[in-house]
């Protein structure tokens, strides 16, 4: 059976899971690593940013001549 779990990977390459309460059994495992995007903090505010632009309060200091 698949179970998929949470794990950290420390600077040596050390595995550890994270929020397990007991130890994880003896065998084989698949890791998949999530790397982070380049642009990702920018990605992540882009949909708060957008919320700020359209709010009244902020269109005056933008407003063209």
């Amino acid at each position: 059976m698949l179970q998929p779990i949470e794990v950290e990977i420390d600077a040596q390459g050390q595995v550890h899971p994270v929020g397990l309460k007991k130890p994880l059994p003896e065998g084989h495992a698949l890791l998949t690593l999530l790397t982070p995007l380049a642009n990702e903090e920018a990605l992540l505010s882009e949909s708060a940013l957008a919320e700020d632009w359209l709010k009244p309060e902020t269109a005056p200091s933008f407003k063209l001549s």
